[in-house]
């Protein structure tokens, strides 16, 4: 793990102030050289957009530095921190050009940046998988000359409607109280897919109360309306928050790790 990088040296776009909980960062967690597949995977922890849960960001990118994978831990900022939309997408958006504006440090390949999230950062993740654009070539920031689309989305128990099935907590931390019927939608994203969608992995489990399974549901049923390739798990057993289930070094995972790795590998992020 490296030291986190500001997205922003100069300080966010609407930031509301100066402390940490007002600087988004990027902390790069980097393999063995030996074992490097020059792919790249940004990282959403959870939490309901209140706080950040180290099992689905440390934790994560240490299993994938395992397999090869560059990670970058995305620190956004919260709607406990009087945050809302779109600063979350923003930050996710900046942490995916950064990446690939820094890919030649970083021995990545730009065309194998992919973004990952679980709950929450499984909603923020979606989001940008469905609200990305191709970066402003005219723009005197080379990271904002990037591209924000990820090459591919793992969302796991993610929250992805805001309308019956959300999880309220996070449309609250994420919109306010009052909010349009319109925002609601335009971030129900299962609303939002296209045939530019990126392919994704998906995995959810039935006994989860506090994400129903719909959500990933919805999701999977848009993507493959719109012919994106995808993934789709459905465990029987397991509350909300599963993550991998095990702590470092990770020698006995939930069998979602192991199907997501024959998935990144047929996606060619292991080869």
């Amino acid at each position: 793990m490296k030291n986190p990088i500001p997205l922003w040296p100069d300080g966010a776009p609407g930031a509301l102030g100066h402390s940490t909980n007002d600087i988004p960062t990027l902390t790069p967690y980097l393999p063995d050289a030996t074992n490097a597949t020059g792919a790249a995977m940004v990282i959403c922890p959870g939490g309901g957009y209140a706080h950040l849960a180290p099992h689905e960001g440390n934790d994560y990118a240490l299993w994938l530095n395992q397999h090869g994978v560059t990670c970058f831990v995305l620190k956004y900022r919260l709607g406990s921190s009087g945050y809302h939309h779109p600063a979350m997408l923003n930050d996710a958006a900046r942490a995916v050009r950064l990446v690939r504006a820094h890919a030649a440090d970083w021995k990545i390949d730009p065309q194998r940046v992919g973004i990952m999230g679980s709950s929450a950062g499984g909603h923020l993740a979606a989001t940008l998988l469905t609200h990305f654009d191709f970066g402003n070539t005219n723009s005197t920031d080379v990271i904002e000359r990037q591209s924000s689309r990820p090459d591919v989305g793992i969302l796991c128990y993610a929250v992805i409607s805001l309308g019956e099935f959300a999880h309220k907590g996070s449309r609250e931390n994420l919109l306010g109280t009052n909010t349009s019927p319109e925002l609601v939608k335009l971030l129900s994203n299962e609303l939002q897919v296209t045939t530019n969608t990126p392919p994704c992995f998906l995995w959810t489990t039935f006994e989860d109360k506090t994400v129903p399974m719909e959500n990933t549901m919805l999701f999977a049923e848009a993507l493959r309306k719109n012919h994106v390739p995808f993934a789709l798990h459905v465990y029987q057993k397991g509350g909300h928050g599963l993550g991998l289930k095990d702590k470092p070094p990770f020698t006995n995972p939930h069998p979602w790790a192991n199907d997501c790795l024959f998935w990144l590998n047929e996606q060619g992020f292991l080869k």
